[in-house]
Protein backbone atom coordinates (compact mmCIF):
# COMPACT_ATOMS: atom_id res chain seq x y z
CA UNK A 1 0.00 0.00 0.00
CA UNK A 2 1.14 3.52 -0.75
CA UNK A 3 0.50 6.15 1.92
CA UNK A 4 0.05 9.86 1.31
CA UNK A 5 -2.45 12.68 1.37
CA UNK A 6 -4.83 10.55 -0.69
CA UNK A 7 -4.80 7.78 1.91
CA UNK A 8 -3.58 4.24 1.37
CA UNK A 9 -3.66 3.45 -2.32
CA UNK A 10 -3.95 -0.25 -3.19
CA UNK A 11 -1.49 -2.34 -5.13
CA UNK A 12 -2.96 -5.39 -6.79
CA UNK A 13 -2.33 -8.94 -5.58
CA UNK A 14 -1.45 -11.10 -8.61
CA UNK A 15 -0.99 -14.29 -6.59
CA UNK A 16 -4.12 -15.79 -8.18
CA UNK A 17 -1.67 -16.51 -11.00
CA UNK A 18 1.82 -16.90 -9.51
CA UNK A 19 3.77 -15.78 -6.44
CA UNK A 20 6.37 -13.79 -8.45
CA UNK A 21 8.04 -13.68 -11.85
CA UNK A 22 10.56 -16.21 -10.46
CA UNK A 23 7.82 -18.70 -9.51
CA UNK A 24 8.86 -22.13 -10.94
CA UNK A 25 5.18 -22.85 -11.62
CA UNK A 26 5.39 -20.43 -14.57
CA UNK A 27 7.91 -22.58 -16.43
CA UNK A 28 5.94 -25.68 -15.48
CA UNK A 29 2.70 -24.23 -16.85
CA UNK A 30 4.48 -23.00 -19.96
CA UNK A 31 5.91 -26.47 -20.61
CA UNK A 32 2.49 -28.02 -19.95
CA UNK A 33 0.86 -25.57 -22.40
CA UNK A 34 3.43 -26.45 -25.06
CA UNK A 35 2.93 -30.19 -24.54
CA UNK A 36 -0.86 -29.90 -24.59
CA UNK A 37 -0.74 -27.76 -27.72
CA UNK A 38 1.52 -30.28 -29.48
CA UNK A 39 -0.78 -33.12 -28.42
CA UNK A 40 -3.83 -31.18 -29.58
CA UNK A 41 -2.24 -30.69 -32.99
CA UNK A 42 -1.27 -34.35 -33.23
CA UNK A 43 -4.77 -35.51 -32.28
CA UNK A 44 -6.79 -33.10 -34.41
CA UNK A 45 -4.91 -31.63 -37.36
CA UNK A 46 -6.29 -32.82 -40.67
CA UNK A 47 -9.15 -34.66 -38.94
CA UNK A 48 -11.69 -31.95 -38.02
CA UNK A 49 -14.01 -32.41 -41.01
CA UNK A 50 -14.05 -36.15 -40.36
CA UNK A 51 -14.77 -35.64 -36.65
CA UNK A 52 -17.55 -33.12 -37.37
CA UNK A 53 -19.18 -35.55 -39.79
CA UNK A 54 -18.91 -38.38 -37.29
CA UNK A 55 -20.11 -36.75 -34.05
CA UNK A 56 -21.15 -33.33 -32.83
CA UNK A 57 -20.41 -34.41 -29.25
CA UNK A 58 -16.87 -35.41 -30.22
CA UNK A 59 -16.36 -32.06 -31.97
CA UNK A 60 -17.61 -30.28 -28.84
CA UNK A 61 -14.92 -32.06 -26.83
CA UNK A 62 -12.28 -30.85 -29.30
CA UNK A 63 -13.51 -27.25 -28.95
CA UNK A 64 -13.50 -27.65 -25.16
CA UNK A 65 -9.85 -28.77 -25.24
CA UNK A 66 -8.99 -25.76 -27.40
CA UNK A 67 -10.79 -23.47 -24.94
CA UNK A 68 -8.93 -24.93 -21.96
CA UNK A 69 -5.63 -24.33 -23.75
CA UNK A 70 -6.65 -20.73 -24.46
CA UNK A 71 -7.40 -20.26 -20.76
CA UNK A 72 -4.10 -21.79 -19.62
CA UNK A 73 -2.02 -19.73 -22.02
CA UNK A 74 -4.12 -16.68 -21.21
CA UNK A 75 -3.28 -17.04 -17.51
CA UNK A 76 0.45 -16.98 -18.22
CA UNK A 77 0.15 -14.09 -20.66
CA UNK A 78 -2.12 -12.08 -18.36
CA UNK A 79 0.29 -12.40 -15.45
CA UNK A 80 3.24 -11.34 -17.60
CA UNK A 81 1.32 -8.36 -18.99
CA UNK A 82 0.09 -7.18 -15.60
CA UNK A 83 3.52 -7.57 -13.99
CA UNK A 84 5.05 -5.57 -16.82
CA UNK A 85 2.36 -2.85 -16.54
CA UNK A 86 3.30 -2.40 -12.89
CA UNK A 87 6.76 -1.19 -13.91
CA UNK A 88 7.62 -1.18 -17.61
CA UNK A 89 11.10 0.19 -16.88
CA UNK A 90 12.22 -2.72 -14.67
CA UNK A 91 14.77 -4.80 -16.69
CA UNK A 92 13.71 -8.05 -15.00
CA UNK A 93 10.04 -7.49 -15.88
CA UNK A 94 10.94 -6.38 -19.39
CA UNK A 95 12.86 -9.62 -20.00
CA UNK A 96 10.17 -11.74 -18.36
CA UNK A 97 7.43 -10.14 -20.47
CA UNK A 98 9.43 -10.56 -23.68
CA UNK A 99 10.34 -14.17 -22.93
CA UNK A 100 6.73 -15.09 -22.12
CA UNK A 101 5.48 -13.51 -25.35
CA UNK A 102 8.00 -15.51 -27.37
CA UNK A 103 7.22 -18.80 -25.65
CA UNK A 104 3.46 -18.34 -25.94
CA UNK A 105 3.81 -17.52 -29.62
CA UNK A 106 5.84 -20.70 -30.14
CA UNK A 107 3.32 -22.85 -28.26
CA UNK A 108 0.30 -21.31 -29.97
CA UNK A 109 1.73 -22.13 -33.41
CA UNK A 110 0.53 -25.67 -32.75
CA UNK A 111 -3.04 -24.36 -32.37
CA UNK A 112 -3.03 -22.11 -35.42
CA UNK A 113 -4.41 -24.82 -37.70
CA UNK A 114 -7.59 -25.14 -35.65
CA UNK A 115 -9.60 -22.08 -36.67
CA UNK A 116 -8.40 -22.33 -40.27
CA UNK A 117 -9.41 -25.98 -40.53
CA UNK A 118 -12.71 -25.39 -38.74
CA UNK A 119 -13.59 -22.86 -41.39
CA UNK A 120 -13.00 -25.40 -44.16
CA UNK A 121 -15.70 -27.71 -42.81
CA UNK A 122 -18.67 -27.80 -45.16
CA UNK A 123 -21.62 -25.71 -43.94
CA UNK A 124 -24.08 -28.60 -44.12
CA UNK A 125 -21.73 -30.89 -42.18
CA UNK A 126 -21.23 -28.28 -39.46
CA UNK A 127 -24.97 -27.60 -39.19
CA UNK A 128 -25.63 -31.30 -38.75
CA UNK A 129 -22.94 -31.47 -36.04
CA UNK A 130 -24.52 -28.47 -34.30
CA UNK A 131 -27.58 -30.59 -33.56
CA UNK A 132 -25.43 -31.84 -30.69
CA UNK A 133 -26.44 -29.87 -27.58
CA UNK A 134 -22.82 -29.81 -26.42
CA UNK A 135 -21.53 -28.31 -29.67
CA UNK A 136 -24.54 -25.97 -29.99
CA UNK A 137 -23.31 -24.25 -26.83
CA UNK A 138 -20.40 -22.94 -28.92
CA UNK A 139 -22.59 -21.79 -31.84
CA UNK A 140 -22.01 -18.03 -31.21
CA UNK A 141 -18.25 -18.56 -31.29
CA UNK A 142 -18.43 -20.75 -34.38
CA UNK A 143 -20.61 -18.20 -36.20
CA UNK A 144 -18.13 -15.45 -35.35
CA UNK A 145 -15.30 -17.71 -36.54
CA UNK A 146 -17.06 -18.19 -39.90
CA UNK A 147 -17.03 -14.41 -40.43
CA UNK A 148 -13.23 -14.62 -40.61
CA UNK A 149 -13.31 -16.97 -43.62
CA UNK A 150 -12.98 -14.36 -46.40
CA UNK A 151 -9.85 -13.00 -44.72
CA UNK A 152 -7.95 -16.20 -43.96
CA UNK A 153 -4.92 -17.39 -45.90
CA UNK A 154 -3.10 -20.70 -45.97
CA UNK A 155 -1.80 -22.11 -42.71
CA UNK A 156 1.80 -21.48 -43.78
CA UNK A 157 1.14 -17.77 -44.42
CA UNK A 158 -0.88 -17.39 -41.20
CA UNK A 159 1.92 -19.09 -39.29
CA UNK A 160 4.43 -16.61 -40.68
CA UNK A 161 2.30 -13.62 -39.66
CA UNK A 162 1.74 -15.14 -36.24
CA UNK A 163 5.41 -15.92 -35.61
CA UNK A 164 6.65 -12.55 -36.90
CA UNK A 165 4.29 -10.65 -34.58
CA UNK A 166 6.74 -10.83 -31.65
CA UNK A 167 9.49 -9.13 -33.64
CA UNK A 168 7.00 -6.96 -35.52
CA UNK A 169 4.06 -5.04 -34.07
CA UNK A 170 4.54 -6.38 -30.53
CA UNK A 171 8.14 -5.16 -30.44
CA UNK A 172 7.15 -1.66 -31.62
CA UNK A 173 4.35 -1.61 -29.03
CA UNK A 174 6.87 -2.41 -26.35
CA UNK A 175 9.28 0.27 -27.57
CA UNK A 176 6.45 2.81 -27.33
CA UNK A 177 5.48 1.68 -23.81
CA UNK A 178 9.03 1.80 -22.48
CA UNK A 179 9.75 5.16 -24.13
CA UNK A 180 6.60 6.72 -22.63
CA UNK A 181 7.01 5.18 -19.18
CA UNK A 182 10.72 6.04 -19.05
CA UNK A 183 10.31 9.64 -20.22
CA UNK A 184 10.50 12.49 -17.72
CA UNK A 185 9.09 16.02 -17.78
CA UNK A 186 10.97 18.77 -15.97
CA UNK A 187 8.98 21.41 -14.10
CA UNK A 188 10.74 23.85 -11.76
CA UNK A 189 13.72 21.53 -11.49
CA UNK A 190 11.64 18.47 -10.63
CA UNK A 191 11.35 15.50 -13.00
CA UNK A 192 7.85 14.04 -13.25
CA UNK A 193 6.30 11.03 -14.99
CA UNK A 194 3.83 11.53 -17.82
CA UNK A 195 0.82 10.81 -15.57
CA UNK A 196 1.94 13.35 -12.98
CA UNK A 197 2.52 15.95 -15.69
CA UNK A 198 -0.78 15.37 -17.49
CA UNK A 199 -2.50 15.64 -14.12
CA UNK A 200 -1.19 19.21 -13.77
CA UNK A 201 -3.17 20.18 -16.89
CA UNK A 202 -6.31 19.63 -14.82
CA UNK A 203 -5.07 21.72 -11.89
CA UNK A 204 -6.25 25.17 -10.79
CA UNK A 205 -2.84 26.87 -11.15
CA UNK A 206 -2.78 28.46 -14.64
CA UNK A 207 0.97 29.04 -14.56
CA UNK A 208 1.60 25.43 -13.59
CA UNK A 209 -0.68 24.23 -16.42
CA UNK A 210 1.39 26.29 -18.85
CA UNK A 211 4.65 24.86 -17.48
CA UNK A 212 3.27 21.31 -17.68
CA UNK A 213 2.23 21.85 -21.31
CA UNK A 214 5.69 23.22 -22.08
CA UNK A 215 7.39 20.26 -20.39
CA UNK A 216 5.22 17.80 -22.32
CA UNK A 217 5.92 19.59 -25.62
CA UNK A 218 9.65 19.62 -24.95
CA UNK A 219 9.92 15.90 -24.16
CA UNK A 220 7.57 14.89 -26.98
CA UNK A 221 9.74 16.90 -29.38
CA UNK A 222 12.89 15.23 -28.04
CA UNK A 223 11.40 11.77 -28.74
CA UNK A 224 9.64 12.81 -31.95
CA UNK A 225 11.82 10.78 -34.32
CA UNK A 226 11.15 7.59 -32.29
CA UNK A 227 7.39 8.14 -32.27
CA UNK A 228 7.38 8.99 -35.97
CA UNK A 229 9.28 5.78 -36.78
CA UNK A 230 6.94 3.71 -34.59
CA UNK A 231 3.86 5.24 -36.23
CA UNK A 232 5.18 4.76 -39.77
CA UNK A 233 6.28 1.19 -39.10
CA UNK A 234 3.02 0.09 -37.48
CA UNK A 235 0.89 1.75 -40.18
CA UNK A 236 2.90 -0.05 -42.87
CA UNK A 237 2.74 -3.30 -40.90
CA UNK A 238 -1.05 -3.02 -40.72
CA UNK A 239 -1.30 -2.18 -44.41
CA UNK A 240 0.69 -5.30 -45.24
CA UNK A 241 -1.53 -7.46 -43.04
CA UNK A 242 -4.71 -5.95 -44.47
CA UNK A 243 -3.61 -6.49 -48.10
CA UNK A 244 -2.70 -10.12 -47.49
CA UNK A 245 -6.01 -10.70 -45.68
CA UNK A 246 -8.29 -9.04 -48.23
CA UNK A 247 -9.53 -6.14 -46.13
CA UNK A 248 -10.83 -3.33 -48.33
CA UNK A 249 -10.84 -0.43 -45.88
CA UNK A 250 -8.10 0.43 -43.39
CA UNK A 251 -10.51 0.02 -40.45
CA UNK A 252 -12.34 -3.11 -41.68
CA UNK A 253 -10.24 -5.50 -39.59
CA UNK A 254 -11.19 -3.53 -36.47
CA UNK A 255 -14.85 -3.52 -37.47
CA UNK A 256 -14.70 -7.29 -37.95
CA UNK A 257 -13.15 -7.87 -34.52
CA UNK A 258 -15.80 -5.55 -33.05
CA UNK A 259 -18.54 -7.43 -34.92
CA UNK A 260 -19.89 -4.13 -36.17
CA UNK A 261 -20.68 -3.11 -39.74
CA UNK A 262 -18.72 -0.35 -41.47
CA UNK A 263 -21.91 1.59 -42.23
CA UNK A 264 -22.79 1.66 -38.51
CA UNK A 265 -19.43 3.22 -37.64
CA UNK A 266 -19.69 5.63 -40.58
CA UNK A 267 -23.13 6.74 -39.36
CA UNK A 268 -21.69 7.36 -35.88
CA UNK A 269 -18.67 9.28 -37.19
CA UNK A 270 -20.74 11.41 -39.56
CA UNK A 271 -23.25 12.24 -36.82
CA UNK A 272 -20.55 13.30 -34.35
CA UNK A 273 -18.57 15.38 -36.84
CA UNK A 274 -21.74 17.16 -37.93
CA UNK A 275 -22.45 17.93 -34.26
CA UNK A 276 -19.05 19.54 -33.51
CA UNK A 277 -20.45 23.12 -33.80
CA UNK A 278 -23.42 22.31 -31.52
CA UNK A 279 -21.27 20.53 -28.95
CA UNK A 280 -17.55 21.23 -28.53
CA UNK A 281 -17.40 24.57 -30.39
CA UNK A 282 -20.30 25.96 -28.38
CA UNK A 283 -19.11 24.64 -25.03
CA UNK A 284 -15.49 25.76 -25.32
CA UNK A 285 -16.58 29.25 -26.40
CA UNK A 286 -18.66 29.39 -23.22
CA UNK A 287 -15.79 28.10 -21.09
CA UNK A 288 -13.39 30.70 -22.53
CA UNK A 289 -15.84 33.38 -21.40
CA UNK A 290 -16.00 31.83 -17.91
CA UNK A 291 -12.20 31.94 -17.74
CA UNK A 292 -12.29 35.59 -18.83
CA UNK A 293 -10.53 35.16 -22.18
CA UNK A 294 -11.54 35.30 -25.81
CA UNK A 295 -9.51 32.19 -26.59
CA UNK A 296 -8.26 29.49 -24.24
CA UNK A 297 -4.76 28.09 -24.56
CA UNK A 298 -4.83 24.36 -25.24
CA UNK A 299 -3.44 23.73 -21.77
CA UNK A 300 -6.56 25.34 -20.27
CA UNK A 301 -9.04 23.05 -22.06
CA UNK A 302 -9.50 20.77 -19.04
CA UNK A 303 -8.84 23.42 -16.39
CA UNK A 304 -11.31 23.56 -13.52
CA UNK A 305 -13.73 26.47 -13.44
CA UNK A 306 -12.67 29.38 -11.20
CA UNK A 307 -15.22 28.51 -8.49
CA UNK A 308 -14.68 24.73 -8.65
CA UNK A 309 -13.71 22.66 -5.63
CA UNK A 310 -10.15 21.55 -6.44
CA UNK A 311 -9.38 19.72 -3.20
CA UNK A 312 -7.75 16.31 -3.36
CA UNK A 313 -10.31 13.54 -2.96
CA UNK A 314 -9.00 10.75 -0.70
CA UNK A 315 -9.12 7.20 -2.04
CA UNK A 316 -11.66 6.03 0.55
CA UNK A 317 -14.02 8.83 -0.44
CA UNK A 318 -13.67 7.91 -4.12
CA UNK A 319 -14.42 4.27 -3.26
CA UNK A 320 -17.53 5.20 -1.25
CA UNK A 321 -18.75 7.61 -3.92
CA UNK A 322 -18.62 4.99 -6.67
CA UNK A 323 -19.99 2.07 -4.65
CA UNK A 324 -22.89 4.15 -3.31
CA UNK A 325 -23.84 5.26 -6.83
CA UNK A 326 -23.65 1.69 -8.10
CA UNK A 327 -25.71 0.46 -5.17
CA UNK A 328 -28.59 2.86 -5.85
CA UNK A 329 -28.93 1.32 -9.29
CA UNK A 330 -28.33 -2.28 -8.20
CA UNK A 331 -26.93 -3.71 -4.94
CA UNK A 332 -25.60 -6.65 -6.99
CA UNK A 333 -23.61 -4.28 -9.21
CA UNK A 334 -22.11 -2.59 -6.15
CA UNK A 335 -21.35 -5.93 -4.48
CA UNK A 336 -19.34 -7.15 -7.46
CA UNK A 337 -17.47 -3.83 -7.67
CA UNK A 338 -16.67 -3.97 -3.94
CA UNK A 339 -14.79 -7.24 -4.47
CA UNK A 340 -12.16 -5.32 -6.45
CA UNK A 341 -11.34 -3.32 -3.31
CA UNK A 342 -11.70 -6.12 -0.77
CA UNK A 343 -9.56 -8.61 -2.71
CA UNK A 344 -6.83 -6.25 -3.99
CA UNK A 345 -7.80 -6.43 -7.65
CA UNK A 346 -6.83 -2.76 -8.12
CA UNK A 347 -3.46 -1.03 -8.58
CA UNK A 348 -4.17 2.59 -7.70
CA UNK A 349 -1.03 4.69 -7.16
CA UNK A 350 0.72 6.74 -9.83
CA UNK A 351 4.43 5.89 -9.72
CA UNK A 352 7.47 6.07 -12.01
CA UNK A 353 7.62 3.27 -14.58
CA UNK A 354 3.99 2.23 -14.18
CA UNK A 355 1.87 2.10 -17.33
CA UNK A 356 0.09 5.43 -17.81
CA UNK A 357 -3.67 5.75 -18.14
CA UNK A 358 -6.13 3.17 -16.86
CA UNK A 359 -7.57 -0.20 -17.85
CA UNK A 360 -9.47 -3.21 -16.61
CA UNK A 361 -7.83 -6.40 -17.85
CA UNK A 362 -10.32 -9.30 -18.06
CA UNK A 363 -7.47 -11.87 -17.84
CA UNK A 364 -9.18 -15.30 -18.15
CA UNK A 365 -12.45 -16.78 -16.83
CA UNK A 366 -10.58 -19.11 -14.46
CA UNK A 367 -9.18 -16.06 -12.66
CA UNK A 368 -10.76 -12.57 -12.50
CA UNK A 369 -10.21 -9.05 -13.85
CA UNK A 370 -7.63 -6.55 -12.56
CA UNK A 371 -7.97 -2.76 -12.67
CA UNK A 372 -5.06 -0.34 -13.14
CA UNK A 373 -5.52 3.39 -12.60
CA UNK A 374 -3.16 6.23 -11.76
CA UNK A 375 -5.19 7.87 -8.98
CA UNK A 376 -4.25 11.43 -8.11
CA UNK A 377 -7.30 12.69 -6.27
CA UNK A 378 -9.13 14.67 -8.95
CA UNK A 379 -12.85 14.32 -9.70
CA UNK A 380 -11.85 12.91 -13.10
CA UNK A 381 -9.91 10.19 -11.27
CA UNK A 382 -13.10 9.30 -9.38
CA UNK A 383 -14.91 9.06 -12.72
CA UNK A 384 -12.06 6.93 -14.11
CA UNK A 385 -12.48 4.59 -11.14
CA UNK A 386 -16.22 4.37 -11.86
CA UNK A 387 -15.42 3.71 -15.52
CA UNK A 388 -12.87 0.93 -14.97
CA UNK A 389 -14.99 -0.76 -12.31
CA UNK A 390 -17.81 -0.81 -14.86
CA UNK A 391 -15.49 -2.74 -17.17
CA UNK A 392 -14.52 -5.01 -14.28
CA UNK A 393 -18.11 -5.83 -13.33
CA UNK A 394 -18.93 -6.50 -16.99
CA UNK A 395 -15.96 -8.86 -17.25
CA UNK A 396 -16.96 -10.72 -14.09
CA UNK A 397 -20.53 -11.16 -15.33
CA UNK A 398 -19.42 -12.33 -18.80
CA UNK A 399 -16.75 -14.76 -17.53
CA UNK A 400 -19.10 -17.80 -17.19
CA UNK A 401 -19.35 -17.84 -21.00
CA UNK A 402 -15.81 -19.28 -21.03
CA UNK A 403 -12.54 -18.24 -22.61
CA UNK A 404 -13.92 -18.28 -26.17
CA UNK A 405 -17.17 -16.37 -25.62
CA UNK A 406 -16.58 -14.15 -22.57
CA UNK A 407 -14.72 -11.42 -24.50
CA UNK A 408 -17.07 -8.61 -25.53
CA UNK A 409 -16.60 -6.66 -28.79
CA UNK A 410 -15.09 -3.25 -28.06
CA UNK A 411 -18.21 -1.41 -29.17
CA UNK A 412 -20.24 -2.99 -26.36
CA UNK A 413 -17.30 -3.38 -23.98
CA UNK A 414 -17.56 0.35 -23.23
CA UNK A 415 -21.24 0.11 -22.22
CA UNK A 416 -20.85 -0.84 -18.57
CA UNK A 417 -17.89 1.48 -18.04
CA UNK A 418 -19.63 4.57 -19.39
CA UNK A 419 -22.86 3.58 -17.62
CA UNK A 420 -20.90 3.36 -14.36
CA UNK A 421 -19.61 6.87 -14.93
CA UNK A 422 -23.12 8.14 -15.61
CA UNK A 423 -24.48 6.52 -12.42
CA UNK A 424 -21.72 8.18 -10.40
CA UNK A 425 -22.21 11.56 -12.05
CA UNK A 426 -25.99 11.57 -11.62
CA UNK A 427 -25.64 10.63 -7.96
CA UNK A 428 -23.18 13.48 -7.34
CA UNK A 429 -25.33 15.91 -9.34
CA UNK A 430 -28.35 15.13 -7.18
CA UNK A 431 -26.29 16.10 -4.12
CA UNK A 432 -25.30 19.55 -5.51
CA UNK A 433 -26.57 22.02 -2.91
CA UNK A 434 -26.46 25.19 -5.01
CA UNK A 435 -26.95 26.25 -8.67
CA UNK A 436 -23.22 27.10 -8.76
CA UNK A 437 -22.26 23.57 -7.72
CA UNK A 438 -24.70 22.11 -10.22
CA UNK A 439 -23.13 24.26 -12.94
CA UNK A 440 -19.65 23.02 -12.05
CA UNK A 441 -20.83 19.39 -12.03
CA UNK A 442 -22.59 19.78 -15.39
CA UNK A 443 -19.57 21.49 -16.94
CA UNK A 444 -17.30 18.69 -15.74
CA UNK A 445 -19.61 16.04 -17.17
CA UNK A 446 -19.89 17.86 -20.51
CA UNK A 447 -16.09 18.00 -20.71
CA UNK A 448 -15.84 14.28 -19.98
CA UNK A 449 -18.44 13.54 -22.65
CA UNK A 450 -16.69 15.75 -25.18
CA UNK A 451 -13.45 13.92 -24.39
CA UNK A 452 -15.23 10.59 -24.87
CA UNK A 453 -17.22 11.43 -28.00
CA UNK A 454 -15.78 14.42 -29.87
CA UNK A 455 -12.14 13.82 -28.99
CA UNK A 456 -12.28 10.11 -29.80
CA UNK A 457 -13.95 10.63 -33.18
CA UNK A 458 -11.29 13.26 -33.94
CA UNK A 459 -8.70 10.62 -32.99
CA UNK A 460 -10.38 8.15 -35.37
CA UNK A 461 -10.34 10.77 -38.14
CA UNK A 462 -6.64 11.40 -37.46
CA UNK A 463 -5.82 7.70 -37.62
CA UNK A 464 -7.71 7.27 -40.88
CA UNK A 465 -5.82 10.11 -42.52
CA UNK A 466 -2.43 8.90 -41.27
CA UNK A 467 -3.00 5.30 -42.41
CA UNK A 468 -4.38 6.37 -45.80
CA UNK A 469 -1.48 8.74 -46.46
CA UNK A 470 1.07 6.16 -45.27
CA UNK A 471 0.10 3.96 -48.23
CA UNK A 472 1.74 6.54 -50.48
CA UNK A 473 5.04 6.49 -48.59
CA UNK A 474 6.67 7.21 -45.25
CA UNK A 475 5.33 10.25 -43.39
CA UNK A 476 7.50 12.94 -41.84
CA UNK A 477 6.91 14.19 -38.31
CA UNK A 478 5.69 17.47 -39.81
CA UNK A 479 3.09 15.68 -41.97
CA UNK A 480 1.71 13.70 -39.03
CA UNK A 481 1.63 16.81 -36.84
CA UNK A 482 -0.15 18.79 -39.57
CA UNK A 483 -2.88 16.12 -39.77
CA UNK A 484 -3.16 16.19 -35.97
CA UNK A 485 -3.56 19.97 -35.86
CA UNK A 486 -6.12 19.92 -38.67
CA UNK A 487 -8.44 17.40 -36.99
CA UNK A 488 -8.01 19.09 -33.61
CA UNK A 489 -8.94 22.49 -35.04
CA UNK A 490 -11.99 20.97 -36.71
CA UNK A 491 -13.18 19.23 -33.55
CA UNK A 492 -12.37 21.82 -30.88
CA UNK A 493 -13.34 25.02 -32.70
CA UNK A 494 -12.02 28.57 -32.67
CA UNK A 495 -12.24 29.13 -28.91
CA UNK A 496 -9.06 27.11 -28.28
CA UNK A 497 -5.62 28.35 -29.30
CA UNK A 498 -3.58 25.30 -30.32
CA UNK A 499 -0.32 27.16 -30.92
CA UNK A 500 2.67 26.75 -28.64
CA UNK A 501 3.62 23.08 -28.75
CA UNK A 502 0.38 21.12 -29.25
CA UNK A 503 1.45 19.83 -32.65
CA UNK A 504 3.27 16.82 -31.17
CA UNK A 505 0.62 15.68 -28.69
CA UNK A 506 -0.37 12.81 -30.97
CA UNK A 507 2.77 11.03 -29.83
CA UNK A 508 1.55 9.86 -26.42
CA UNK A 509 -1.85 8.32 -27.32
CA UNK A 510 -1.42 4.56 -26.66
CA UNK A 511 -4.52 3.45 -28.58
CA UNK A 512 -2.95 4.54 -31.88
CA UNK A 513 -0.12 2.10 -31.16
CA UNK A 514 -1.74 -0.84 -29.39
CA UNK A 515 -5.21 -0.92 -30.97
CA UNK A 516 -5.54 0.98 -34.26
CA UNK A 517 -9.06 2.41 -34.72
CA UNK A 518 -10.12 1.30 -31.22
CA UNK A 519 -11.12 4.84 -30.30
CA UNK A 520 -14.53 4.99 -31.98
CA UNK A 521 -15.67 2.39 -29.44
CA UNK A 522 -15.64 5.10 -26.75
CA UNK A 523 -18.00 7.32 -28.75
CA UNK A 524 -20.15 4.28 -29.57
CA UNK A 525 -20.36 3.44 -25.86
CA UNK A 526 -21.11 7.00 -24.74
CA UNK A 527 -23.92 7.55 -27.25
CA UNK A 528 -25.34 4.11 -26.46
CA UNK A 529 -25.26 4.76 -22.71
CA UNK A 530 -26.89 8.18 -23.13
CA UNK A 531 -29.78 6.44 -24.84
CA UNK A 532 -29.82 3.60 -22.30
CA UNK A 533 -29.84 6.00 -19.38
CA UNK A 534 -32.80 7.87 -20.86
CA UNK A 535 -34.73 4.58 -20.87
CA UNK A 536 -33.64 3.92 -17.27
CA UNK A 537 -34.74 7.39 -16.11
CA UNK A 538 -38.14 6.80 -17.66
CA UNK A 539 -38.38 4.04 -15.04
CA UNK A 540 -39.04 1.30 -17.55
CA UNK A 541 -40.00 -1.84 -15.67
CA UNK A 542 -37.37 -4.57 -15.81
CA UNK A 543 -34.58 -2.29 -17.04
CA UNK A 544 -32.03 -3.60 -14.55
CA UNK A 545 -32.63 -7.19 -15.62
CA UNK A 546 -32.31 -6.32 -19.31
CA UNK A 547 -29.10 -4.45 -18.52
CA UNK A 548 -27.64 -7.40 -16.62
CA UNK A 549 -28.64 -9.73 -19.46
CA UNK A 550 -26.71 -7.47 -21.86
CA UNK A 551 -23.58 -7.63 -19.69
CA UNK A 552 -23.83 -11.37 -19.02
CA UNK A 553 -24.05 -12.09 -22.76
CA UNK A 554 -20.36 -11.28 -23.25
CA UNK A 555 -19.49 -12.11 -26.85
CA UNK A 556 -22.39 -14.49 -27.45
CA UNK A 557 -24.69 -12.00 -29.24
CA UNK A 558 -24.45 -9.39 -32.00
CA UNK A 559 -25.03 -5.76 -31.02
CA UNK A 560 -28.37 -5.79 -32.87
CA UNK A 561 -29.64 -8.64 -30.64
CA UNK A 562 -28.41 -6.99 -27.46
CA UNK A 563 -29.90 -3.58 -28.24
CA UNK A 564 -33.25 -4.84 -29.53
CA UNK A 565 -34.82 -5.29 -26.04
CA UNK A 566 -34.25 -1.57 -25.48
CA UNK A 567 -35.74 -0.63 -28.85
CA UNK A 568 -32.43 0.55 -30.30
CA UNK A 569 -31.07 0.17 -33.83
CA UNK A 570 -27.44 1.26 -34.33
CA UNK A 571 -27.84 1.38 -38.11
CA UNK A 572 -30.32 4.25 -37.76
CA UNK A 573 -28.61 7.70 -37.70
CA UNK A 574 -31.45 8.86 -35.44
CA UNK A 575 -30.11 6.53 -32.75
CA UNK A 576 -26.81 8.40 -32.68
CA UNK A 577 -28.59 11.75 -32.73
CA UNK A 578 -30.53 10.67 -29.64
CA UNK A 579 -27.31 10.00 -27.77
CA UNK A 580 -25.70 13.27 -28.88
CA UNK A 581 -28.84 15.17 -27.89
CA UNK A 582 -28.15 14.31 -24.24
CA UNK A 583 -24.84 16.20 -24.39
CA UNK A 584 -26.56 19.04 -26.24
CA UNK A 585 -29.22 19.35 -23.52
CA UNK A 586 -26.51 19.60 -20.83
CA UNK A 587 -24.89 22.43 -22.80
CA UNK A 588 -28.30 24.08 -23.23
CA UNK A 589 -28.78 24.00 -19.45
CA UNK A 590 -25.34 25.54 -18.91
CA UNK A 591 -26.19 28.33 -21.36
CA UNK A 592 -29.44 29.02 -19.52
CA UNK A 593 -27.56 29.17 -16.22
CA UNK A 594 -25.09 31.55 -17.83
CA UNK A 595 -27.88 33.90 -18.81
CA UNK A 596 -29.51 33.83 -15.37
Amino acid sequence: MTAGSLGDLPEWDLSVFYSSIEDPAIDQDMERAKELAEQFEADCKGKLAEIAARSGDEMAEIVRRYEELEDLMGRIGSYAGLSYAGDTTDPARQKFYGDVQEKLTTASLHMLFFSLEMNKIDEAVLEEALKSEKLAYYRPWLEDLRKERPHERSEEIEQLFHEKHVTGAAAWNRLFDETISGSRYEIDGEELSIEQTLNLLQGADAELRKKAAGALSKTFAKNLSIFTLITNTLAKDKDTYDRWHNFEDIADSRHLSNRVEREVVDALVDSVRAAYPRLSHRYYAMKAKWLGVEKMHFWDRNAPLPQADTRDIPWDEAKTTVLDAYSKFSPELSSIAEEFFDKNWIDGAARPGKSPGAFSHPTVPSAHPFVLINYQGKIRDVMTLAHELGHGVHQVLAAPNGALMAPTPLTLAETASVFGEMLTFKDLLAKAETPEKRQIMLAGKVEDMLNTVVRQIAFYTFERQVHELRKEGELTSEQISAIWMSVQEESLGEAIDLEGGYENYWTYIPHFIHSPFYVYAYAFGDCLVNSLYAVYEEAEEGFQQKYFDLLKAGGTKHHSELLAPFGFDATDPAFWQKGLAVIERFIDELEEMDKA
